[in-house]
């Protein structure tokens, strides 16, 4: 199963839909919540190549977008293979 990883804030309506779909899936999930976290957020922001909204989701280190983009993966039936490669 591939690491999935998602920087959220805690009111950000597009996280929990991330975060529910994932769930739906059943798929564990490192949260890494950057409310209130300047430092974190500045991280984010690089590892997710300039984009600086939440949630960016990484799965196996690689970043994969935010809520629509995880979205858009699943409606195209690219998002599971990407959740079980390793």
């Amino acid at each position: 199963m591939s690491a999935v990883e998602i920087y959220t804030t805690s009111s950000c309506p597009y996280c929990h839909a991330a975060k529910d779909l994932l769930r739906r899936k059943g798929i564990e999930f490192s949260e890494i919540n950057v409310t209130g976290d300047a430092e974190g957020r500045a991280a984010m922001t690089r590892r997710a190549h300039g984009r600086s909204s939440v949630p960016q989701v990484f799965i196996s280190g690689n970043h994969v977008g935010g809520c629509d983009d995880l979205y858009a993966l699943d409606e195209a039936g690219e998002l599971d293979p990407l959740l079980v490669a390793d």
